[in-house]
C-alpha cells in the first residue's frame, strides 16, 4: 500500500513540476462539410409527388464509386465524363453543394 502511495506521489509530483507553463490542446473542428473527387459517370435527377427533388450523382476514381445526393436539380454542375471536385454538406435525405470544380 505505501508502494502504491509512493507511485502516485511521485507521478503526481512530476505532473505538477513538468506542467508549471502553457498547456496547448490541439484538435481537429469538423465543420460539417465533405469532399470528394472523381470522373462524374452517371446523373440522375428525380422528383416526387411532393415537390422534393433530387440529383443523384455516380462519381467514379481510384477503384470506388462515389454516390451523392443533391437536393434540388444539380445536373448542370455535373457533366458526365468529367472530372470533378465537389465540397459539400452532408444531410438526410441529401446533401447541399458548396462547390464543384472541374479538373
Amino acid at each position: 500500500m505505501h508502494r502504491l502511495l509512493l507511485v502516485v506521489f511521485v507521478i503526481d509530483l512530476l505532473l505538477t513540476t513538468v506542467s508549471c507553463g502553457d498547456i496547448f490542446v490541439r484538435g481537429a473542428i469538423n465543420t460539417g462539410t465533405q469532399s470528394v473527387n472523381g470522373l462524374v459517370s452517371i446523373v440522375q435527377f428525380s422528383a416526387d409527388s411532393g415537390g422534393a427533388s433530387i440529383t443523384i450523382i455516380t462519381l467514379t476514381g481510384s477503384g470506388v464509386d462515389h454516390t451523392l445526393n443533391f437536393c434540388g436539380d444539380q445536373r448542370e454542375l455535373f457533366p458526365v465524363d468529367r472530372e470533378v471536385h465537389v465540397n459539400f454538406k452532408p444531410g438526410m435525405p441529401c446533401g447541399s453543394v458548396l462547390s464543384v470544380n472541374l479538373m
